[in-house]
C-alpha cells in the first residue's frame, strides 16, 4: 500500500514537471507576428460615422490611435503618405437598449451597442491585411436619478466602449484573428 502511494506520488511529480518545461516561455501577448514585418507606421483615418450620435467617430479614432501609440509594434504616422498602413473604420450602427427597470417602470440602466467596419490595408501594394465588417462592441451605464446624470453616463460609458473596443480589435489584428 505504502509503495503504491509512493509510485503515484513519483508519477504526479514527474507529470508536474514535464508540464512545467512544456509550458515555460508560453505567452498569448499579439505581437504583431501576424503582420509583416515591412510595416512599421499606421496612419488611424478618420471614422466615418453613419449613426445620428453626433461626434462619436472622434472617441473611436482617439481610442484607436491611443491603442497604436500604447502598443510597441507600430509607430503612428502623422499623414496618410507617411504610413505603411492605413486603419479606416466606419461606425456602421449604435443602439441602446434597457438592461434593467426600476420599479417606477423607468430604466434602471441601459446598454450602449455599437457596431463598426474595420479594415487595416497595407499602402504598398495595397493589400488588406486585416477587416471585420461587424466588429461590435457593448458597455451598460446606469441611468441616475435624472437626465443630466444619465447624459454623463452615457457619454463616460461611450468613452469606455471606444476604448474597450479599440483594445479588443487591436489585440485580434496584432494576433492575426
Amino acid at each position: 500500500m505504502k509503495s503504491l502511494n509512493l509510485l503515484y506520488l513519483k508519477r504526479v511529480v514527474i507529470l508536474c514537471c514535464f508540464l512545467l518545461v512544456a509550458a515555460c516561455g508560453y505567452s498569448f501577448i499579439p505581437d504583431g507576428d501576424a503582420i509583416d514585418k515591412s510595416i512599421q507606421k499606421i496612419f488611424v483615418d478618420v471614422f466615418v460615422n453613419k449613426t445620428s450620435e453626433a461626434n462619436i467617430e472622434n472617441s473611436f479614432r482617439t481610442a484607436f490611435i491611443d491603442r497604436v501609440n500604447q502598443g510597441r509594434r507600430f509607430k503612428l504616422a502623422g499623414s496618410p503618405e507617411e504610413a505603411d498602413a492605413i486603419l479606416k473604420g466606419s461606425i456602421e450602427g449604435l443602439s441602446a437598449a434597457p438592461l434593467s427597470y426600476q420599479a417606477t417602470n423607468l430604466a434602471a440602466e441601459d446598454r450602449i451597442t455599437v457596431v463598426l467596419s474595420l479594415t487595416l490595408e497595407a499602402q504598398n501594394p495595397k493589400k488588406v491585411i486585416w477587416m471585420s465588417s461587424s466588429f461590435s462592441g457593448t458597455q451598460d451605464y446606469l441611468m441616475g436619478n435624472n437626465l443630466s446624470v444619465a447624459q454623463a453616463n452615457r457619454k463616460n460609458a461611450l468613452i469606455t466602449l471606444s476604448n474597450n473596443t479599440a483594445e479588443r480589435a487591436y489585440r485580434l489584428m496584432m494576433s492575426g484573428f
